[in-house]
C-alpha cells in the first residue's frame, strides 16, 4: 500500500496551522500548544521544513518559524520530498535506480509512467488545497481513463 508517514502527515498539519497566521513568526512550542503535535516531534519537523526551505527559522528572543512561500506555492509534493524524499513507488522510478532486472523488465517504464502521475497530482495538490477539506475533488484521467473519487458518506 502505498501510505504517507505519520511524521509527513504531522508535518503537513502543521505546514497547514501556519498558514493562519499571515507569515507570522511562532515558536516550536506554540505550534506544539495549537495543534496538539508533541514539541520534540514539532521541532524535528520544523528543523526538517528549515532544511529544504518551505519554512524560515528565526533566532532570538522573538524568533520563532514562519512558512518560507505563501501557502499556494508550497504543493502536497515539495511536502513529501522535505519530510520523506522524492515520490517513487519502485525502484525502476527512482532518479537513483539500481534495478537488477531493468534492462529484461516488461512492466518497469508502466511503473514509471504510474509514477510521474502520482507526482504531477502532488503537484496540483497546494498547502491551502490541504488545508480546506471541503474543496472539490479533482477529476483525474489516467491513460484516458477516468478514475471516480468518492467520498464516504
Amino acid at each position: 500500500m502505498l501510505r504517507i508517514s505519520k511524521l509527513t502527515d504531522y508535518g503537513t498539519m502543521l505546514l497547514a496551522h501556519m498558514t493562519d497566521g499571515s507569515g507570522d513568526v511562532r515558536s516550536a512550542t506554540e505550534l506544539a500548544t495549537e495543534t496538539g503535535i508533541a514539541l520534540p516531534t514539532v521541532s524535528k519537523l520544523l528543523k526538517a521544513l528549515a532544511r529544504k526551505q518551505l519554512v524560515i527559522s528565526t533566532r532570538g528572543a522573538s524568533g520563532g518559524y514562519r512558512l518560507a512561500r505563501e501557502p499556494r506555492e508550497i504543493s502536497a509534493a515539495d511536502i513529501i520530498d522535505a519530510l520523506e524524499g522524492p515520490v517513487s513507488i519502485t525502484e525502476c522510478s527512482a532518479a537513483d535506480s539500481h534495478c537488477d532486472y531493468e534492462d529484461h523488465c516488461s512492466v518497469g517504464q508502466a511503473w514509471q509512467r504510474i509514477n510521474v502521475a502520482i507526482r504531477e497530482a502532488l503537484d496540483e495538490v497546494s498547502l491551502v488545497d490541504l488545508k480546506h477539506a471541503n474543496s472539490p475533488v479533482p477529476e483525474f484521467h489516467f491513460a484516458g481513463m477516468p478514475i471516480t473519487v468518492e467520498r464516504k458518506p
